[in-house]
């Protein structure tokens, strides 16, 4: 039997999932969607899929088995919680909330629950390159890793972008990932703003975000939103006894009297589409089995924190700590940390 997907959300990421629950991935039906512009929603809708005037009236169906959640961030929180109390699971987008106290309340309640039921949209975890990254750091043939660089390059933003963004939406990523690869925690934050690109020198931007590990590790963040030649993700390892590195996309490497050269992706959904199908594959599996694996509310937890430490330490200047709550025993074991 499939799954019954109810989507609330049809913006560009929530037309890309649609899209990949109904023509890419099997063991799915999406039945219903919502948006808070319906029309969209109608526009978006499978052929026989339910369109809902609300998100909470999707979430109560009885016809509705699991829920995708690609709506903005500042509306998660009241979405993920509906969906804990109805005991269904649910994949959300990130941000998983938009607050460290709304990180709050969805654990809680999850936790109250008694079962897994989130998964977060870091789908940097399921792809490959990543993958075959955090197999060598975790097989020790490197030794300890002591200093990770990544980097997060976008073409570039829309006009209403703010300054805020690459801090409290891009950075999500770049910490997630960097924890994950690392088995690590973040306990502070230091932001270093260089001068400014002059195609929008209206915009902080490009940022350095260093992230202070628990281990003792450090964690180099480049993000630069207006880079102008594509979309550009890379990631390094340094580590004891040498490094690793994620490899360049695969792509036709074309030479001609230009000289070589080799295509860049031009958007997440380009770099990142079989990461996007295989986090959905894993997702449907478990919540076809009513819980949840993969990123959990923890790390939207964690994610968060870190969003908010980077835009204090942008206005400081220094350095700025995290104190996370004690990890409840549904998340797993706390990796240990330096003290």
């Amino acid at each position: 039997m499939s799954l019954k997907v109810g989507v609330v959300g049809t913006g560009m990421i929530g037309l890309d999932h649609i899209r990949r629950l109904t023509q890419v991935l099997s063991g799915v039906e999406v039945v219903g969607v919502t948006d808070i512009d319906l029309d969209r929603a109608k526009s978006a809708a499978p052929k026989g899929a339910k369109v809902f005037e609300t998100p909470e009236a999707l979430i109560a169906d009885p016809g509705v088995e699991a829920v995708v959640i690609c709506s903005w961030g500042g509306a998660h929180e009241a979405q993920l919680l509906a969906a804990i109390a109805a005991g269904k699971p649910v994949f959300c987008e990130k941000p998983l909330v938009t607050s460290e106290a709304a990180a709050l309340r969805v654990m809680d309640a999850e936790v109250a629950f008694g079962r897994r039921l989130v998964q977060v949209g870091f789908m940097r975890r399921f792809d490959a390159d990543y993958r075959r990254l955090k197999a060598v750091i975790d097989g020790g043939t490197l030794g300890a890793p002591l200093l990770y660089h990544s980097t997060h390059r976008n073409a570039s933003v829309p006009e209403a972008w703010s300054s805020e963004l690459p801090l409290n939406d891009t950075l999500v990523h770049d910490a997630d990932i960097s924890r994950w690869l690392l088995g690590d925690e973040v306990t502070g934050v230091e932001v270093r703003v260089p001068r400014r690109n002059r195609r929008r020198d209206d915009l902080r931007d490009p940022v350095v975000v260093l992230l202070h590990m628990g281990s003792g590790a450090l964690v180099d963040v480049e993000i630069s939103v207006n880079i102008g030649y594509g979309y550009d993700i890379r990631g390094e390892v340094s580590c004891e006894d040498g490094v690793a590195s994620l490899p360049n996309r695969p792509a036709t490497v074309v030479s001609d009297k230009h000289g070589i050269r080799q295509a860049i992706p031009e958007d997440w959904r380009e770099r990142f589409i079989e990461a996007y199908d295989q986090e959905f594959r894993e997702w449907i599996v478990a919540a076809g089995e009513g819980t949840a694996t993969g990123p959990s509310t923890w790390d939207g937890y964690a994610a968060t924190l870190v969003a908010d430490a980077a835009l204090r330490a942008v206005e400081s200047g220094g350095l700025e700590k995290i104190a996370m709550r004690d990890k409840p025993a549904l998340y797993g074991a706390r990796v240990a940390v330096a003290a």
